[in-house]
């Protein structure tokens, strides 16, 4: 027998994730903000951003059945172990909507890298990659 308060508790959970992201979205520049007109660039809010980011990922790790020591940290209620950007590393607003767009638009498989026990970044959240 299906349980129907399955599908409505990850129906709301992922309302719950469409807020979180409308907010990120709708708080960065409009079209012409950036390199036009003189008008100032805006500067990624780095808790905000990986608040984001580790809801975006606990839900793929719980829609998608992972569980790692990765889900299990970014799945907790404690805020996010990373809030802050490298010195010298300043990402824009539209960095952080391009990664979040990447982690939404990416199915399981592609999912699982991002939170295996040794996970990779994708090149769209990658903001201040090192050399090597």
């Amino acid at each position: 027998m299906i349980d129907a308060k399955v599908p409505a508790e990850a129906s709301a959970r992922r309302r719950a994730l469409q807020v979180v992201l409308a907010a990120l979205l709708c708080l960065g520049p409009v079209p012409g903000d950036i390199g036009s007109c003189g008008q100032p660039v805006t500067r990624l809010d780095a808790p905000r951003f990986f608040a984001g980011k580790k809801a975006v990922d606990c839900e793929h790790c719980r829609s998608c059945g992972f569980e790692t020591s990765t889900c299990r940290e970014v799945c907790s209620p404690t805020p996010p172990p990373v809030t802050t950007f490298p010195s010298a590393c300043e990402p824009l607003v539209h960095d952080g909507e391009v990664c979040l767009r990447k982690l939404l638009a990416a199915g399981c498989d592609e999912y699982e890298s991002y939170v295996s026990e040794h996970p990779t970044v994708p090149s769209e959240c990658d903001f201040c990659p090192v050399e090597r």
